[in-house]
């Protein structure tokens, strides 16, 4: 047989997972897109699939990567989602296929314990608070029993986040082979270990970064592999714009300063003159998160002139402290990494204010509370994209619930340089058409109109009370989600779950915990949110997500494409904005036998001619405008629960 023949007949009724997974169904969707990823495996093809929500388009990539026989990569968006699939779904794959096949779960630096930096921060003694005293204590002991250093796994939860960058290395400041601890180190260990497996786990972070290494010259962190699958792939290429660019953050030189004074204690006392230089890059970083002003996000270009001097002054602090490396750096191993990271981060910086506006990239400056990054972004990461698929492995798969608009994939192959993909799209099985309603409350004013956020807080009101909470209000802007919180507080509705107002997992606990829970959320909780059954049954979006005009990268991203002849709203705005809806909505059924009502205050969907892409993308459910339909679907699914 066939790998798809094979793949196709794993996934049938009297298939293997019928005694693994309870109520087994075969899914048409399923068995189709597992067929196609076969395909593509054998035929050492490029395939993209858009996979409907609840399509089981996990099982349909790992069973054929599974039963191919050949090393495969299979890449996630977020590290829960990477946790997720490799200790629950590839483990019952693997059981119920009886394939044996060594698989690695790896993450980037900043999840593993590092014992040298650790042992470091033991021996430094100075920290903020006795919640972080006690954490360190907590991991001294934990770093003697576990095997894989994650921190994810650590019984008492992940250390603050304060103390992560004291017990982890980075790619700057880790010793590599010279750490006296380089022997008992879990980021090596995990390494090796993914170097031996045939299915390696990771996250789109980790695999952005190898490959942005491996352009600049330096060792590869991945093993070679013959088969490469990116799940949620609609977040590649804001993600890989990020890992192509260049970025010196001021947290990267809070590290370098106090790294430089802890090693001059410990390896160079007679040295006075390194705390003086060091004192320097802190004062000019300081001086440079001052003029920054408030935080947010600015193009270079239109503070340039007002920066550069400071630019110029920490540039000069950065080649003092380098200079002063130097000739210390043969005392210690400490001391010579210091001298090294010196060195990159001058250049970095030399490289960040020389750039051109003419080589397609922006650089641009986010300033943040305590701190800054400048970052160098390229515009364009096609070509990027395509060079690493020709020179690593011969098999792609990338696959989303959200990478076409209607039933076109070409905003999405070209950023990704996949003109010659071929593409599948695979429509949800869940029943749009009975078990969910949109409704688009009339009357509504434009969302630009200063009366809007009140407006549409009036006309959702009624509709939270019809579905007694049991919802997601989600927004465009934090600006409104804060309006709106307070809003509805002081009419009555006290018991929000408000983003910022707790981690996002402890307030999805609570919202499935809570009966008639109502939780408020922007972007973080668009995507990769899932709540099955009656606890969410409405989800509400504000606004179409346009990104922000004022957003440095997309202004700079807009002249590009206006240069090259293109329209930006039709070639860019437009499908990202589509695919950003779509996932929002997305959140709303989950299950075969969830109900839901989706509102959408933006009446630019019935008002400009662009709102029939949107509507055209969302799954086949029935439209209204009254009221008193949607109360009636709630009546009705309280009736048949």
């Amino acid at each position: 047989m066939s790998l798809v023949d094979l793949a196709q007949a794993a996934l049938a009724e009297d298939g293997p997972f019928a005694d693994c997974i309870d109520g087994y169904r075969p899914r048409p969707q399923q068995a189709a897109m597992a067929g196609a990823v076969a395909g593509a495996i054998e035929q050492g093809d490029s395939l993209v699939v858009e996979a409907g929500t609840g399509t089981g388009k996990t099982l349909a990539y790992l069973i054929p990567a599974l039963l191919a026989g050949r090393r495969v990569i299979v890449s996630t968006g977020t590290r829960t989602l990477q946790d997720q699939l490799y200790h629950r779904d590839l483990p019952m794959a693997r059981t119920a296929l009886e394939r044996p096949v060594r698989t690695a779960l790896l993450k980037g630096r900043s999840n593993y314990l590092c014992l040298y930096r650790m042992e470091r921060t033991l021996e430094e003694g100075r920290l903020e608070d006795a919640e972080m005293a006690d954490s360190l204590q907590q991991l001294k002991a934990w770093s003697g029993h576990t095997r894989s250093g994650d921190l994810a796994e650590h019984p008492a939860g992940p250390p603050p986040g304060r103390l992560v960058p004291r017990v982890t290395s980075t790619a700057d400041n880790c010793l590599g082979q010279n750490c006296p601890l380089h022997s008992e180190c879990f980021l090596m260990e995990a390494r090796r270990q993914a170097q031996e497996a045939e299915i390696v786990v990771v996250n789109h972070h980790l695999l952005l970064a190898d490959w942005s290494l491996r352009q600049g010259g330096f060792g590869e962190v991945l093993p070679e592999a013959d088969v490469y699958i990116l799940d949620e792939a609609h977040q590649l290429p804001e993600t890989a714009a990020r890992f192509f660019g260049l970025s010196l953050s001021s947290r990267q030189l809070q590290d370098l300063v106090r790294d430089t004074r802890l090693e001059q204690q410990r390896e160079a006392g007679d040295s006075a003159e390194l705390l003086d230089a060091a004192a320097v890059v802190e004062r000019c970083s300081a001086d440079m998160r001052l003029a920054l002003g408030e935080t947010g996000k600015s193009a270079w270009a239109a503070i340039r002139d007002e920066v550069t001097p400071l630019a110029q002054g920490l540039m000069n602090a950065l080649h003092g402290l380098t200079e002063t490396l130097a000739p210390q750096a043969a005392r210690g191993r400490g001391l010579e990494n210091c001298h090294r990271r010196a060195e990159a981060l001058l250049g970095t910086l030399r490289a960040f204010v020389d750039h051109s506006d003419e080589d397609n990239r922006v650089g641009w400056v986010e300033t943040r509370s305590q701190g800054f990054i400048l970052r160098l972004t390229p515009l364009d990461v096609a070509d990027h994209f395509a060079g690493h698929r020709e020179r690593h492995g011969s098999s792609w798969v990338l696959t989303s619930a959200t990478l076409a608009v209607g039933e076109d994939f070409g905003h999405f192959t070209q950023r990704m340089g996949l003109p010659d993909a071929r593409t599948l799209q695979l429509d949800s099985p869940f029943d749009y058409a009975h078990h969910a309603l949109l409704y688009l409350p009339p009357d509504l004013p434009a969302p630009g109109e200063a009366r809007f956020n009140q407006a549409y807080l009036d006309a959702i009101e009624p509709v939270l009370r019809a579905s007694q909470g049991r919802a997601f209000l989600l927004f465009t802007s934090h600006r409104a989600l804060r309006e709106a919180a307070e809003t509805l507080r002081s009419r009555g509705w006290p018991d929000l779950l408000v983003q910022g107002e707790g981690a996002q997992q402890q307030l999805l606990e609570r919202f499935r915990e809570r009966a008639g829970g109502v939780l408020l959320g922007t972007q973080s909780f668009w995507e990769g949110v899932d709540v099955r059954g009656e606890a969410l049954s409405c989800v509400m979006i504000d606004k179409l997500p346009f990104a922000s005009p004022s957003e440095p990268v997309l202004q700079a991203r807009m002249a590009w494409l206006r240069a090259q002849g293109d329209n930006p709203f039709a070639h860019h705005q437009l499908p990202e904005a589509v695919i950003s809806l779509r996932q929002g909505v997305g959140r709303l059924i989950r299950d075969a036998d969830d109900r839901g009502v989706l509102v959408l205050g933006d009446n630019r969907l019935t008002s400009r001619s662009y709102g029939r892409h949107f509507l055209d993308s969302l799954p086949p459910m029935p439209l209204t405008h009254r009221l008193d339909e949607v109360e009636a679907f709630f009546a009705q699914s309280s009736t048949s629960s």
